[in-house]
């Protein structure tokens, strides 16, 4: 009987610890988990490109504001003479071909959403060795400093969000 006694206080006691599941999540408790933090790795790294930030208008890369669409190559910044998706062409992807050392991986910011490309561009890009990751441009940013971090070699592409600067 004693050893009853001592038994049913501890299992109330790791009852008490046990979460809660039943808990919902309310819109503002929902806001609180879908914050992002971006956090600079390693920022006196002169060999890492690192996309800071980007709007309607363009991005800012490593410190330098970019006006409308750009290409972000492993050492340096260009702008991209692209109006929208459908500009995007075998010419026009042509300087990420003839990069030394050759890139492995494309990222392509398509703006407010992920657009469809011409299958024959994205053919001649892998046929190249290089593959091509088609997003919308907040991830592609997201997935270029991924891969920046990794070390990969890899460029991209991007195009403003709902941009102003074709008008």
């Amino acid at each position: 009987m004693a050893a009853l006694r001592r038994l049913v206080p501890a299992v109330g006691r790791a009852a008490a610890r046990a979460p809660c599941r039943g808990h919902r999540l309310t819109p503002a408790d929902d806001e609180l988990y879908q914050r992002t933090r971006v956090m600079v790795l390693e920022p006196e790294s002169p060999n890492i490109m690192f996309i800071e930030s980007y709007s309607t208008r363009g991005f800012t890369i490593s410190g330098d504001l970019v006006v409308g669409p750009c290409a972000v190559l492993p050492r340096s910044i260009l702008q991209w003479n692209v109006g929208s998706h459908r500009d995007i062409s075998l010419e026009s992807l042509s300087l990420f071909r003839l990069l030394e050392p050759r890139i492995e991986i494309l990222v392509l910011g398509t703006g407010d959403r992920v657009e469809r490309l011409h299958p024959a561009t994205l053919k001649q890009m892998r046929e190249c060795g290089i593959a091509v990751e088609v997003q919308d441009t907040a991830n592609a940013c997201a997935t270029f400093n991924f891969l920046m971090n990794e070390r990969r070699v890899v460029a991209a592409g991007l195009i403003p969000p709902r941009g102003t600067y074709g008008v």
